[in-house]
């Protein structure tokens, strides 16, 4: 597959990039995709939850009322569920959401992602540029250029790039990534995804394997 190259300004340079059917043109595994999401949400989680059970509660552990005859059910301390103030029944407890996913499944998800959103036209490719300082309004131009100010995107960059980076912190709708921090869960939650021109070899090297 080959797609157009572009320059900072949305046009075309004239030259085209050849995308890896090994990485872009593969047959989608949807369960793959489905388990690196998830994973990847499952680690965002904090799991600081917490609710006192009965024996967290403070409160007297007197019998509150005599066994038989009230007529009513038995009960043993305040600290009952049932009672007002009581702990909870079977509250949350702190614990880890996190579980592991072995690197093959983790690479084919990424690559039936990007298959995705190659067929959908969503992947555009530009050549390496860099700003000569950070300044928001050179980024908001470089998004106009290429016609997805209003949309999300995903600007993957083939290497450290500072200023191009904190010139995208300002913005909720564009994310800027290296090549080498690319996600399942990143690349399908962009309706647009832009790659430098340098960032593709080392994609394809990543996931080809």
């Amino acid at each position: 597959m080959e797609v157009a190259v572009l320059d900072i300004k949305g046009k075309e340079t004239g030259r085209k990039a050849k995308l890896s059917d090994a990485v872009f043109a593969i047959e989608p595994n949807e369960h793959a995709v489905y388990l690196d999401v998830k994973q990847y949400l499952a680690n965002q989680r904090q799991g600081t939850h917490k609710a006192k059970e009965r024996a967290e509660i403070t409160g007297s552990t007197r019998k509150i009322k005599k066994q038989k005859g009230t007529g009513t059910a038995r009960a043993g301390s305040i600290k009952s569920p049932i009672f007002k103030g009581g702990g909870r029944v079977f509250g949350p407890r702190p614990r880890s959401y996190s579980f592991k996913l072995n690197k093959n499944l983790k690479r084919l998800a990424r690559k039936s992602a990007l298959t995705i959103k190659a067929n959908g036209n969503a992947v555009t490719v530009v050549e390496d540029f860099s700003f000569d300082a950070p300044k928001t309004k050179n980024y908001i131009d470089f998004l106009k250029a290429l016609g997805i100010q209003d949309k999300k995107s995903l600007i993957v960059l083939g290497g450290s790039n500072k200023n191009v980076y904190l010139s995208s912190r300002n913005l909720k709708g564009s994310e800027v990534v290296s090549s080498s921090e690319l996600s399942t869960y990143k690349i399908l939650n962009a309706k647009n995804i832009v790659f430098l021109e340098g960032s593709l070899e080392g994609i394809e090297s990543n996931l080809s394997k």
